[in-house]
């Protein structure tokens, strides 16, 4: 199929695109790497009047430390995370799941932003962004607006980001001393969208899991934060009992959709394998 007829422009600047956003509101699109975003037009599911094509905007890219948080431009490339030893040093969680992100020529073209933006229930990195506390800076006419990550995600493909914002910037905390992570998923082939994963972060207290976040995608209709799996987890001393509490509560905290690919019970089962898996080397990155 073919897209339906839009207008085409290619702003230099945030301000320009900002503009664009507040003439347009709804009837605009965002176009960044477009591995999503082009296959939605030709089949057309999205019909914009009017896309708004970021790529010229070098203040929208790049890795910046800043003090105890590393900003990302909304516009850097997967490929530039993988690259960037400020992820691989101070977000390995980042860094351990970009290789799941579909493959290597759509990961030289998408980009961060479109993946937080996009809100797909499948995404790696929106659930790492919450397991890690991220912010996301959106820019409007009216000013910035910094929505916290696990605020962020409403719904299938719903977001906090209005018609008239453009997300310019990922603020992610860095971990303090002794903080570990870990990231599973299962796909039906490598770079396929996952039928079930999870990211998680934490630390130990004695022979314990503390401060334990377990965010799971793929199951339900965005990133989810398992409070009571991690509230288990963190009860006792680490063992194969502690998995089977945290497998349990699961089913308090996941309401898996069915789909092709299989039902709520299968997506569940998926969910509790890897979690175990997960944790397992949780526990032993931080020395359970």
């Amino acid at each position: 199929m073919k897209s339906a007829p839009f207008r085409y422009t290619k702003p230099d600047s945030i301000e320009e695109v900002v503009s664009l956003l507040r003439d347009h509101g709804g009837d605009a699109m965002i176009l960044a790497g477009g591995q999503s975003l082009m296959p939605m037009l030709s089949m057309r599911l999205a019909q914009p009047k009017i896309l708004i094509d970021i790529n010229r905007i070098d203040d929208l890219k790049g890795v910046h430390p800043a003090d105890d948080e590393i900003r990302i431009g909304a516009g850097t490339r997967y490929v530039e995370l993988g690259n960037s030893k400020t992820i691989r040093d101070t977000l390995p969680l980042i860094a351990e799941a970009l290789p799941h992100v579909a493959h290597a020529a759509i990961r030289n073209r998408g980009t961060i932003g479109g993946s937080i933006a996009l809100a797909d229930p499948a995404a790696e990195l929106p659930a790492c962004a919450v397991a890690l506390g991220a912010r996301f800076v959106l820019v409007s006419h009216a000013g910035i607006r910094i929505v916290e990550a696990g605020a962020f995600y409403q719904g299938l493909y719903q977001t906090a980001r209005r018609e008239d914002e453009l997300l310019t910037e990922i603020r992610m905390p860095v971990p303090e001393d002794g903080y570990a992570s870990a990231f599973f998923e299962l796909s039906r082939r490598q770079g396929d969208f996952a039928l079930a994963g999870i990211a998680c972060f934490g630390r130990r207290v004695d022979l314990r899991f503390s401060d334990l976040r377990l965010v799971f995608f793929g199951t339900d209709d965005r990133p989810v934060v398992a409070e009571n799996a991690a509230r288990a987890a963190c009860e006792t001393p680490f063992a194969e009992e502690t998995l089977d509490r945290v497998r349990h509560a699961l089913e308090e905290d996941l309401e898996p959709m069915d789909s092709l690919h299989g039902d709520r019970t299968f997506k569940l089962h998926l969910a509790k394998a890897v979690t175990a898996r997960a944790l397992g080397a949780l526990a032993e990155r931080v020395g359970l």
